[in-house]
């Protein structure tokens, strides 16, 4: 895919974008929240349709104009006035380069078109569709509502499902909505959460294979990297029995068999990957993610000094450490 040369100098890979989905009331707000204040030493940048709806702490506000709010943690906030595409651009075309877009549909929408806009416009080019995350009210989600298009629509297109508000409700009913959501979306990825409460790199791709600083030799970049996100992340993750395996490798993986392990033995437990791939088949460095059960290979370029090599790593509950790692091993080229 070749980058489209433009003013904004638009950064090569593309801006990573997960839409947030889910009815008024399910905890979209609370959960825009928790991602941006729980964001370290990274810039995202939020598109919403009312700045009224999020209700941002006022402590974290700098500055505010007609649409767009910036916060002192060097993030911003947008409100999509008409057009989703300049909104997108508004923030494409800021100074300060944005690590991160959550976009935030109405509680009626259907997120199809929302995450057709990114697929299928000129957008294409300089942001890349992460994920889709529906937000379900555990306490009021009546089975009803699964006659609903929209409701149907948002269960089926969401890579991962938050039940939320686990607090108030008994744990049969969440067992009986879990079964319902199965029954539309078989191996869908499923978090119960309260007050929207979830591990940000469950749900977010930030911080793991997102950009080359951590293949540099530059050991300051690094550093800092991992004081930000590594050394947080895996803390917040092991108290939630949340578990990432990594898995390296000096030798290329055969696409077809890689591809086979991705659609047969990949455990559904595992609700994000990332990672660099090699493959036997193909000169160019890939860059990979998986999000639910969507998943992303891209075309990069290895630099020239650069060790060729495989790095993944797979998050997730619960995971056989020892079999995706075999599985994994039996992809490679001897």
């Amino acid at each position: 895919m070749t980058s489209v040369e433009s003013p904004m100098d638009a950064p090569k890979r593309g801006l990573p974008v997960t839409i947030i989905t889910g009815f008024l009331g399910s905890g979209k707000t609370t959960l825009l929240n928790h991602i941006l204040t729980n964001q370290q030493g990274l810039k995202t940048a939020v598109l919403v349709n009312e700045f009224g709806e999020i209700g941002i702490d006022n402590d974290l506000i700098v500055t505010t104009d007609d649409s767009m709010i910036e916060l002192s943690n060097g993030c911003i906030c947008c409100t999509i006035n008409a057009d989703l595409v300049d909104a997108v651009y508004r923030i494409l075309e800021k100074e300060d380069r944005v690590d991160y877009l959550v976009v935030e549909t109405t509680g009626v929408a259907d997120p199809l078109p929302v995450a057709l806009t990114f697929l299928g416009t000129e957008l294409r080019d300089m942001t890349r569709l992460d994920s889709i995350i529906t937000v379900v009210d555990c306490a009021h989600f009546s089975l009803d509502l699964f006659n609903s298009e929209a409701a149907y629509n948002q269960i089926a297109y969401g890579d991962i499902i938050l039940l939320n508000k686990i607090d108030l409700v008994d744990e049969a009913d969440v067992d009986l909505l879990e079964a319902r959501i199965r029954d539309i979306k078989p191996g869908a990825r499923i978090l119960r959460t309260t007050k929207a409460q979830v591990p940000l790199p469950l749900i977010l791709s930030v911080g793991l294979f997102e950009s080359d600083k951590y293949y540099t030799g530059d050991n300051a970049a690094h550093h800092h990297h991992d004081h930000h996100h590594d050394h947080h992340h895996s803390h917040h993750l092991e108290n939630d029995g949340f578990v990432s395996v990594s898995f390296v490798a000096e030798k290329p993986f055969a696409i077809r068999k890689l591809q086979y392990f991705l659609d047969n033995q990949l455990p559904a437990n595992v609700f994000r990957a990332k990672g660099i791939l090699w493959f036997k088949e193909s000169p160019d460095r890939h860059i990979f993610h998986l999000s639910g059960r969507r998943f992303t290979i891209e075309d990069d370029r290895w630099k020239p000094n650069q060790t060729r090599q495989n790095k993944l790593v797979f998050i997730g509950q619960n995971l056989d450490e020892k079999t995706i790692l075999k599985n994994l091993q039996d992809c490679l080229v001897e």
